[in-house]
């Protein structure tokens, strides 16, 4: 790999780290204090539908009178939750539809789920290779070795995995600095692969009331759709390497 090979953090690592929970604890108080006094007992980071029920019901009359204020600290929450891998933003993504609609929704979310992840990236790449080395070794090695056979098309590779439910989402994040890929085609990939999942969310989030499960979100045809959006980015990488085996 790139970066040696080290499994233990120096204190500035640390701090750095430290410094980045700071600075989102800041934003978050910010945000708080530019908010009309109220009772706020009702906002916590989603984990059901209930809970994402409960803040649309409580939240819609705030985001039209005080809309910058909401989408700061949507924003904050949702960087903040992946950043640190912190489950839930899927409950983010359907807020966004109930609140704002599809188009504002979607950017919102692509903007926010894309500048979480690059917080996430750099993050790991100060601290994250003992976490991933522990956590997923052999999934690691496995995403490490796809990418160098793929460094000539990286950018389709990982536009398939973003599309694609092939690797989670939170572990790309993470291995993507220590394996390599660089930021750019990290961002790209990110920045598109995520409209299409994200435009299914935000849409649900528009029925909200409708939903079940979260199991609803994505039935057959979405995921067949999703997988079809991956193997169109994929291809021309498939195509490549054919095409140097033909020439070898």
């Amino acid at each position: 790999m790139g970066r040696d090979t080290k499994l233990t953090l120096s204190r500035w690592e640390v701090a750095a780290a430290a410094g980045v929970v700071a600075s989102f604890g800041m934003g978050l108080v910010a945000v708080c204090l530019s908010m009309p006094a109220s009772d706020y007992s009702f906002l916590k980071l989603p984990r059901t539908l209930e809970d994402i029920q409960d803040l649309r019901d409580n939240l819609e009359s705030y985001t039209t009178d005080y809309t910058i204020q909401v989408l700061v600290g949507y924003c904050t929450v949702y960087i903040f939750m992946q950043t640190f891998m912190i489950p839930g933003t899927i409950f983010m993504s359907l807020l966004a539809g109930s609140l704002f609609g599809v188009l504002q929704g979607v950017a919102l979310v692509v903007f926010a789920a894309t500048a979480g992840a690059s917080s996430c990236y750099f993050l790991s790449y100060l601290i994250g290779k003992p976490l991933v080395f522990s956590l997923w070794p052999d999934k690691l090695s496995y995403f490490q070795e796809q990418v160098a056979q793929r460094r000539e098309k990286l950018l389709n590779y990982m536009l398939f995995l973003r599309v694609t439910p092939t690797l989670p989402n939170t572990f790309i994040n993470v291995a993507s600095p220590i394996v390599d890929v660089p930021y750019r085609i990290f961002f790209m990939a990110t920045f598109i692969g995520l409209i299409p999942a994200a435009y299914v969310t935000v849409r649900a989030g528009i029925a909200l009331g409708e939903l079940r499960s979260v199991a609803d979100l994505y039935d057959f045809q979405a995921i067949a759709t999703l997988f079809l959006i991956g193997i169109v980015s994929v291809t021309p990488t498939l195509i490549s390497k054919n095409h140097t085996v033909e020439n070898a």
